[in-house]
């Protein structure tokens, strides 16, 4: 292994390290996200954390499930709704109407 490859090597493991959550942080939540339902089935907030493979938010009496838009980065820069409360609002308040969209029914 060239020295060029080998520094290469260790530059990207080091930075895989840095990316993914230590531990002490992969379960605790960074902040809180509040969503609001498209079709006035009223509000929910929950807690996001930093997991393995991106942001999860946790369903309000379930699971943590990751943000189907992990990048919150992108989503300041295009200005849409956070991706971890589009998220918590398809998953929890608005559930069966966006199950609908998905299937290309009517509102």
């Amino acid at each position: 292994m060239t020295v060029t490859r080998l520094f290469a090597a260790l530059l990207s493991a080091g930075l895989l390290a840095a990316l993914m959550p230590t531990s002490a942080e992969a379960g605790r939540p960074l902040g809180y996200v509040t969503a609001y339902s498209d079709y006035g089935n009223g509000q929910v907030s929950a807690p996001v954390r930093r997991a393995e493979f991106g942001y999860q938010v946790k369903l309000p009496g379930g699971p943590w499930i990751y943000c189907q838009r992990n990048s919150l980065f992108i989503a300041r820069i295009l200005e849409y709704a956070s991706p971890c409360s589009d998220t918590l609002r398809r998953q929890s308040l608005d559930f069966w109407e966006t199950q609908s969209e998905d299937q290309g029914g009517p509102r």
